[in-house]
Formats: structure tokens, sequence, C-alpha cells
């Protein structure tokens, strides 16, 4: 058991302890912690595989996937949740091997890299390392609806479910009347 001296000298070095600790700095709190100071930022040092083009502040989302365009380890998509539960594009990483800086300038050596930044709603801008920002798509109003590509996309949907209407009605020769009202897919 400790004793009154050992309790109060305790005392007496936490004390101490607290008022050096108030007096150093920011950057000599981060020196003292044993784990040394906080890791840098994804994309701030340019020593990564991708380039972080920021398209949203991430201060509006909850929780963030990434998903893979195209091949494995090329363009990835970074969206975000926001609290309302919708998800919208919060950055984009393009590969360095499939994209290259010339200046202050993001210049794709890729075709689906080209197609990235040619989505966006404004030229990336140099930020600091391998980071960019650019602006978001530009939003299509409600009258300008739809658009020439959501109407090519809903023809093709319509062809597909067509042909998958017509095949089956052709894959079902040889069924008797009840199997044919089952396997018959109505408009």
């Amino acid at each position: 058991m400790a004793t009154t001296k050992q309790t109060q000298a305790a005392k007496q070095n936490i004390k101490k302890a607290q008022a050096v600790w108030q007096r150093m700095s920011s950057q000599a709190h981060a020196k003292a912690q044993p784990e040394g100071r906080k890791r840098a930022k994804p994309g701030a040092t340019g020593e990564g595989n991708f380039y972080h083009i920021a398209v949203r502040p991430k201060e509006e989302f909850t929780t963030f996937r990434t998903h893979d365009i195209g091949k494995k380890g090329g363009i990835e998509r970074v969206a975000g949740k926001r609290a309302s539960g919708s998800w919208d594009d919060q950055a984009w990483l393009i590969s360095k091997e499939q994209a290259h800086v010339e200046g202050n300038t993001l210049v794709p050596d890729s075709e689906d890299a080209r197609e990235v930044l040619k989505t966006l709603g404004s030229k990336p801008e140099h930020v600091q390392g391998d980071r960019f920002a650019a602006k978001p798509r530009p939003n299509v109003p409600e009258q300008d609806k739809p658009t020439a590509a959501q109407l090519r996309a809903q023809q093709r949907n319509i062809k597909k479910a067509q042909a998958v209407r017509w095949g089956a009605r052709e894959n079902m020769s040889g069924l008797n009347v009840h199997d044919t009202e089952r396997c018959y897919v109505r408009p």
C-alpha cells in the first residue's frame, strides 16, 4: 500500500507533466506520442498507385464504398452514402498506369481514363501530391429528361426483354399446354 508521501509525490508529478504538456505545441504533442506523427492522407505524398480526383467534400457523406470500373486496379469510383440514404460520387481514383501529370494538368493515357475525365463537370485542378479536385458532372433538369442516353438505354432494355420473351416461346416446343402457360412470360 502506498504511503501518503508517495501519493503526494505522484500527484505533484502528474501536475508537473500536465503543465509541461499544456505548454507544448501540437507538433510537439505528435512527436511525443509513441506512434509518432499522424499518417499522411492517401495521395498526399505522391508515392501511391492512383491519382485521387475529389468531386464532392467527404463531409457530405457518412459511409463510403469503392467500385472497380472496368479492369481491376485501373479506375475506381468512390461512392458516398448521405445521411438521407442517397448515394453519389465522392471521388474517382485513376491508376498511374492510365494517366500522367504534365505541369498541373492530369492527362489521360487510356480510353477509360479519358472517358472519366470527360464526364466530370470541370477539369481536375492539382491540389497536392496525387490529389486533384473537380466539380461533379452537371445536374440535368427534369424538363430536359429523358436525355438521349436515357432513351438509348431504355430501347436496349426493351429489346432485351423482348428477346427473352420470344426466346421463351421458341423454347417451348414439345411441352404440353399446362407447361406452356407456366413458361410464358406475360407482358
